[in-house]
């Protein structure tokens, strides 16, 4: 297969929207596959490593992956093989509910068995994140990936906080950190940081994460915009846009696709977080994680 730039690893969940006197609503989702489905709405080259089961969820989050060109890795094919066994995975779902500022809660119906893989090729960048990042026993094949790559490839990370799969609360900040400490970029919310870091300041925590390693982080705050710091000094800030808003499902993962193909694209990193919190924007004005392409972005930056 031809090389894509972006790898990214980890779950996909479906996303079962649920909301008092309505039909529930099924949407592909799961954090990692989100960025993929971004990257490639945004033309970037991007394979996911994943695992999918041959069950009607799984069916829908394929054909969705694949519409938008998102290649998917041999690993996804083999769980979907593994289907037959009498012990066989459900493709991960979630009941999504919704508040009346459409913000997401979530209840999770998931396992994550990663097996130690090798890349067909060599990535130019790793995204990891979410659940897949940190949840055993697949996050140890995740994390020996990014191990093997990191100084020949890029990476980046989400740590897309799920108090309620995190475990124990000083492990769970010890795993995320150690996540943090092996990227390049990471990519917070100040929901993500709040629960990590009970009262500590975002701009502290982003600081404190620069001197684990990244060169930079990124930290979204909602309807107060997003902020970006580097190891040497610089900080960039971008507003948000006032909008409507459908659900605020896919809004982080499409920020994160956003900023990871405005930097690669070459853009200062002034202009990256201005396009990432358009595509983020422009995702909450929409049911679902349904990111921007190309061409709807250029239309809001104007």
């Amino acid at each position: 297969m031809t090389s894509p730039h972006f790898v990214v690893i980890g779950e996909c969940v479906a996303d079962v929207v649920r909301t008092d006197g309505a039909p529930d609503v099924v949407h592909p989702g799961g954090s990692p596959a989100n960025v993929a489905h971004g990257l490639a709405r945004l033309g970037e080259p991007v394979a996911l490593l994943t695992q999918l089961a041959d069950d009607p969820y799984g069916r829908l989050i394929r054909a969705h992956l694949e519409s938008a060109g998102v290649a998917l890795l041999p690993g996804a094919e083999a769980a979907a093989e593994a289907t037959e066994a009498a012990d066989a995975p459900r493709t991960p779902s979630a009941v999504v509910r919704l508040d009346e500022q459409g913000r997401a809660q979530y209840t999770f119906d998931i396992g994550w068995t990663l097996a130690p893989v090798e890349l067909p090729f060599r990535p130019g960048h790793l995204h990891i994140g979410s659940i897949a990042a940190v949840t055993g026993p697949g996050a140890a094949a995740v994390l020996a990936l990014v191990e093997r790559w990191r100084g020949r490839a890029g990476v980046s990370y989400d740590p897309n906080v799920r108090p309620a799969l995190m475990g124990e609360h000083a492990e769970a900040v010890r795993r995320v950190e150690r996540c943090a400490a092996l990227a390049d970029l990471v990519k917070a919310s100040d929901e993500d940081l709040a629960w990590l870091y009970p009262g500590r300041d975002p701009e502290e925590v982003a600081r404190y994460w620069l001197g684990l390693g990244p060169a930079t982080v990124a930290v979204t705050r909602g309807p107060a915009g997003a902020f970006a710091l580097t190891a040497d000094g610089r900080r960039a800030e971008a507003p948000a846009r006032t909008v409507e808003v459908a659900d605020t499902v896919g809004a982080g993962d499409a920020f994160t696709a956003a900023l990871l193909h405005a930097r690669r694209t070459g853009a200062s990193l002034d202009a990256a977080l201005a396009r990432a919190t358009a595509a983020a924007t422009l995702t909450v004005t929409r049911p679902g994680a349904n990111p921007p392409d190309a061409a709807e972005l250029a239309s809001v930056l104007g």
